[in-house]
C-alpha cells in the first residue's frame, strides 16, 4: 500500500466518525445528490468567510434565492442587500452574473467550464465538482495548505510554492471518494489542525505529520514577514435637507465595495484639516458646497492591505444640487429608510450614530425589536 494510500484511509477512517455530517449544502436531496446550486453558493461565500459566520447567510440567500433562475432574475441591489457583512461585495456580484448565465443551462462537469464563470477560481471549482458531483478534483483553500504545509513541514510559505501544493493535494485526493476525502481533509483543518493550538494527539495522522515530530506543529504553515498596514483618514459629510433626508451617494461596480451605498467623503491630504476634507470631496463628488458643523463620530476599519479611520461630521447643504460625479447614483433618504440600502460594514455604525444622534428613544426600541425577532 502507497503512503498516499495509507494517509487516505486513516483520514477517511476519522471522518467517518468525527467529521462535520450536518452542513445543510452537503445533504442528499430525494435523487440522492446534493443540491449544486446550494453548494456552488455556498463554496463562493466560504473563500473568505468561516462555516459558521457564513451559515446564516446562506439559509437567508437559500430562502431568498432558491434556484438559479430566482437568482438570475433578482435585482442587483437585491443580492447586495442580502450579502451585506460578509465582505468583498464582488463575491455577490460575480454570483448574480454567473447565474444569468447558466440560467437554462445544464450544470458544468468539468472544470473548465466552471472557471469560466465569474468568480470561480482552481480550488473553489474543485470543490464544486468534488462535493456536488462526486468528481476527483483537488482542492487547496487555507485549512488544506495549513495542513499540508504541516504534514510535511514545508519551510516556505505556501503562497510562494502554489505548484507544489496542488501537487500534494492531488496526490493524496482518494479518487475512489473524492467528495468525501476533501471533506476530510477541510475538517481536518477546521477542527483538528487549527491556526493555534492543533489539538495533534486526536489528529489521524499525528504519526506520520513532520511538524508534530519536529514538536512545533504551531510554526507552519511559515508565515511572509507582515508588512505594516499603510493608514489613510476619511473624511465623510452627513448631509442632512429641510425635509430631515439624509445625502447617500452609490459607488460605481468596480472593487471590492463596487455598487454599495455610502455617505459621501474622500481621503485627507498631507497638511489638509479634516473637516476642509470634507468640503473638498463633496464639491468634487456631488459639485455641492456644504458647510461642517458638528462631529458625529471616528471609527476605525482593517481591511487586508490598508486600515481606514473615518472621521464623519454633520453638514449643511450650502449650495448646488447633488450629482454623481464620482459614483453611480446620488440620493436623498429618510434616515429610518438607510438599513433598506446595501452598505459597505463600517457605514453600519454611522447609520446606527445617525438614528442614535436623531432620535435616541427610536433607535433603542428599532435594535430591540430586531433582537427579539
Amino acid at each position: 500500500m502507497s503512503a498516499a494510500s495509507f494517509l487516505q484511509r486513516l483520514l477517511l477512517a476519522w471522518w467517518d466518525e468525527h467529521g462535520r455530517h450536518d452542513i445543510p449544502w452537503k445533504q442528499a436531496r430525494t435523487s440522492g445528490q446534493p443540491d449544486p446550486y446550494g453548494i456552488w453558493i455556498a463554496e463562493v461565500m466560504l473563500q473568505q468567510t468561516q462555516l459558521q459566520v457564513a451559515l446564516p447567510y446562506w439559509l437567508r440567500w437559500m430562502e431568498a434565492f432558491p434556484t438559479v433562475d430566482a437568482l438570475a432574475a433578482a435585482d442587483e441591489q437585491q443580492v447586495l442587500l442580502l450579502w451585506q457583512g460578509l465582505g468583498y461585495y464582488s463575491r455577490a456580484r460575480r454570483l448574480h452574473q454567473a447565474a444569468q448565465q447558466l440560467q437554462g443551462q445544464p450544470w458544468p462537469q468539468d472544470l473548465e467550464a466552471w472557471l469560466a464563470l465569474p468568480g470561480i477560481g482552481r480550488s473553489t471549482a474543485g470543490s464544486i465538482l468534488s462535493s456536488a458531483f462526486d468528481r476527483p478534483f483537488a482542492i487547496l483553500d487555507g485549512n488544506v495548505k495549513r495542513v499540508l504545509a504541516r504534514l510535511t513541514a514545508f519551510e516556505q510559505p505556501p503562497a510562494r510554492h502554489s505548484a507544489h501544493f496542488w501537487t500534494l493535494s492531488e496526490q493524496l485526493l482518494d479518487r475512489q471518494r473524492p467528495r468525501d476525502f476533501n471533506q476530510a481533509l477541510m475538517d481536518l483543518g477546521a477542527t483538528l489542525c487549527t491556526p493555534r493550538q492543533p489539538d495533534c494527539h486526536r489528529c489521524p495522522w499525528q504519526s506520520h505529520c513532520a511538524a508534530y515530530a519536529a514538536g512545533s506543529p504551531e510554526q507552519f504553515p511559515v508565515k511572509e514577514s507582515p508588512k505594516p498596514l499603510p493608514l489613510q483618514v476619511i473624511g465623510v459629510g452627513v448631509v442632512l435637507n429641510e425635509a430631515g433626508e439624509v445625502l447617500i451617494d452609490q459607488r460605481l461596480n468596480e472593487g471590492l465595495l463596487g455598487g454599495l451605498w455610502e455617505f459621501p467623503g474622500g481621503k485627507q491630504e498631507p497638511g489638509e484639516a479634516i473637516e476642509a476634507t470634507v468640503v473638498r470631496e463633496l464639491q468634487e463628488e456631488m459639485a455641492i458646497v456644504v458647510e461642517v458643523s458638528e462631529h458625529l463620530i471616528s471609527l476605525d476599519h482593517a481591511y487586508s492591505h490598508k486600515r481606514l479611520r473615518f472621521e464623519v461630521y454633520w453638514c449643511r447643504l450650502v449650495s448646488g444640487i447633488p450629482k454623481p460625479m464620482a459614483s453611480q447614483a446620488v440620493r436623498w433618504v429618510q434616515p429610518g429608510q438607510l438599513n433598506k440600502f446595501p452598505f459597505p460594514a463600517a457605514n453600519q455604525k454611522i447609520i446606527d450614530a445617525i438614528l442614535m444622534k436623531l432620535s435616541p428613544n427610536k433607535a433603542i426600541q428599532s435594535d430591540s425589536d430586531i433582537e427579539s425577532h
